[in-house]
């Protein structure tokens, strides 16, 4: 397994970092190779440029500002998102880092003479998934329509494998989170994950 996680918080210390920590430990468990991306200590510019929109369908040359993030992307077969849902979607950062990396010849395949619409181009990629937190209640969040969700588990979910294995775990109400809430979430994130990369859960966060 070769598990790329694209992590999304400024603050070092948050509960995401937290969540982070422990989607990597769990990929350890198995001997994943396992490569993280962490957007904010990267200082990634999210940012689509003139230049980079005007060459934005120039295969390969479009890879050239983000080759290391295309390399990883390339690279793996289990992508994970963890981030928090600000206005009920990605962070900007995060949302930057799609429009900029998943381009051309590296997320999907443009139309042609031969075909109307795109193409998917994660098809190497079979497993996906998405650990986030939210504000809001799980009710309102699905009244607004999860757009983090649908962009990235919908979204990105039709470029890659067909058969594609899929995670997804939200703490919703976090402003109002208690340490009680925060280590039921972490649990549920740990046996999430168990399934996810086929392993035995050894423990869970004691409460």
């Amino acid at each position: 397994m070769r598990a790329l996680v694209v992590y999304c918080h400024p603050r070092e210390t948050s509960f995401t970092a937290a969540v982070k920590e422990l989607v990597v430990e769990k990929l350890k468990d198995v001997n994943a190779e396992t490569r993280v991306i962490d957007l904010y200590a990267n200082g990634f510019d999210p940012v689509l440029s003139a230049a980079e929109h005007e060459g934005y369908e120039t295969c390969p040359d479009n890879c050239a500002p983000v080759e290391g993030d295309v390399a990883d992307i390339r690279w793996c077969d289990t992508l994970i998102f963890i981030y928090p849902t600000w206005w009920y979607g990605l962070p900007a950062v995060l949302k930057g880092w799609l429009d900029r990396v998943l381009l051309p010849d590296v997320a999907f395949l443009m139309p042609d003479a031969e075909n109307a619409t795109i193409r998917p181009g994660l098809q190497h990629i079979t497993r996906l998934g998405v650990f986030t937190t939210c504000g809001a209640s799980w009710w309102l969040t699905q009244l607004v329509g999860a757009p983090g969700k649908r962009t990235i588990l919908r979204g990105i979910g039709l470029l890659c494998a067909k058969s594609h294995k899929k995670v997804f775990a939200a703490h919703y109400l976090m402003d109002s989170s208690t340490e009680i809430s925060r280590k039921k979430h972490l649990n549920r994130v740990a046996r999430k994950m168990d399934r996810f990369v086929g392993a035995t859960q050894k423990q869970t966060v004691s409460t």
